[in-house]
């Protein structure tokens, strides 16, 4: 009786030393993915390029980030409206990346209960002006 005892209790030990030690899988990818995704609008790496798919520039000139920024603003992006005009030269594609990202978050936000939003989630006056913004900064990806 003492003999069964103490190896199940031993047993019992070492499979608890054994679920603290190594966790499930489904537990790692269940807390890996309750953590909420990272916005666009704080992204700073950008995502490889498909193949097939043209290269975003390197640099866009200030006046064209300024020209999709009011594009932008105009179309109702409080984000374009709050950034600042760029004054000089040129500056790194990831500017106009992040304005035109967020500005699509942004406008999917607001449409999001609107039955004409069948554009990419926004009504076609906004998926128009975050296209016609892209194209003054010669951006294909965002």
């Amino acid at each position: 009786m003492k003999n069964a005892l103490r190896t199940a209790l031993a047993a019992a030990v070492a499979a608890t030393a054994l679920a603290v030690a190594v966790p499930p899988a489904s537990a790692a990818s269940a807390s890996a993915s309750a953590q909420p995704p990272v916005p666009a609008c704080r992204a700073t790496k950008s995502a490889a390029a498909a193949p097939g798919v043209a290269a975003n520039p390197s640099q866009v000139q200030a006046w064209e980030y300024n020209m999709a920024r009011n594009v932008l603003a105009k179309a109702g992006s409080m984000n374009a409206a709050k950034s600042h005009p760029i004054h000089a030269g040129s500056v790194p594609v990831r500017y106009g990346t992040q304005l035109l990202a967020c500005s699509r978050d942004e406008f999917r936000h607001k449409d999001r209960d609107k039955p004409d939003a069948k554009w990419s989630g926004m009504t076609y006056h906004h998926w128009r002006a975050i296209h016609e913004a892209a194209k003054w900064m010669d951006i294909t990806r965002w």
